[in-house]
């Protein structure tokens, strides 16, 4: 370690610092993404890691600090508890990413499996730990594939229970929250036109293809295909930006 340079040694703490990994296998893991630290997350975390990392009473002790008092699952309270702990704001993005991980079905709640599990294979047994993380599950939203997983289990994670649409508002919320990642330039027309246009739940067809056409048509739309494969309301939109002047023809 004493013969790297100031920049690497920086990055091997901050490495250790957030994954937890060991001062030999943070340094294979930069080594291998020739000291790219958001690749070298990639890396390490796409290695099978053990569940022993994470103590199983420790689990047992912090799930049962939020879950709630008469059902065996953490509900809104306790997310909000859990929250506080950690140091964000319940509608942070950040929630959303550890809900991913944790494969959880719903917003605001985890089951038993959903958050040990998920806190497992993070490798984290306590607040303080899980708080380390946070720097790392926010770069995830970076990578331009984890962007689109998360993107598309957003759909059914936001979703009411037993409905197969969005609700309008719903949906434009997590477009709001998710684009700002992304920096798309249309997001606040997209949620203005179907807020005048459309007023309707959002099926998963379109949740989809906005991803990919937020991807591919760039904000002047100069590379738009009129005739592409679009569903209609994409194609109704292009024609609203244009109706309002937003972008001219």
């Amino acid at each position: 370690m004493n013969k790297l340079s100031k920049s690497n040694r920086d990055k091997l703490q901050q490495f250790v610092a957030i994954t937890g990994a060991s001062e030999k296998n943070a340094l294979q893991a930069l080594k291998a993404s020739d000291w790219r630290l958001e690749a070298a997350f990639d890396v390490f975390y796409s290695q099978p890691q053990p569940k022993s990392n994470a103590d199983t009473r420790r689990l047992e002790e912090l799930y049962n600090r939020y879950k709630d008092q008469y059902s065996d699952m953490i509900l809104a309270d306790g997310v909000s508890v859990l929250c506080n702990d950690l140091q964000v704001e319940p509608q942070d993005i950040v929630t959303l990413v550890l809900s991913w991980h944790m494969n959880a079905a719903t917003a605001c709640e985890f089951s038993r499996e959903e958050f040990i599990g998920g806190l497992q294979t993070l490798g984290v047994d306590t607040i303080g730990k899980l708080h380390e993380k946070l720097p790392f599950l926010r770069s995830e939203l970076k990578e331009e594939q984890k962007f689109h997983e998360i993107y598309n289990f957003a759909f059914g994670w936001a979703k009411e229970k037993g409905q197969k649409s969005l609700a309008l508002d719903t949906a434009i919320g997590m477009w709001q929250l998710l684009f700002a990642e992304r920096e798309w330039p249309l997001v606040n027309h997209w949620c203005d036109f179907l807020q005048d246009r459309h007023n309707k739940a959002i099926t998963k067809d379109t949740w989809e293809q906005l991803l990919e056409f937020s991807r591919t048509v760039d904000p002047v739309l100069s590379n738009y295909d009129a005739d592409g494969a679009w569903p209609y309301l994409i194609d109704e939109f292009v024609e609203y930006l244009f109706e309002k002047s937003v972008i001219q023809k």
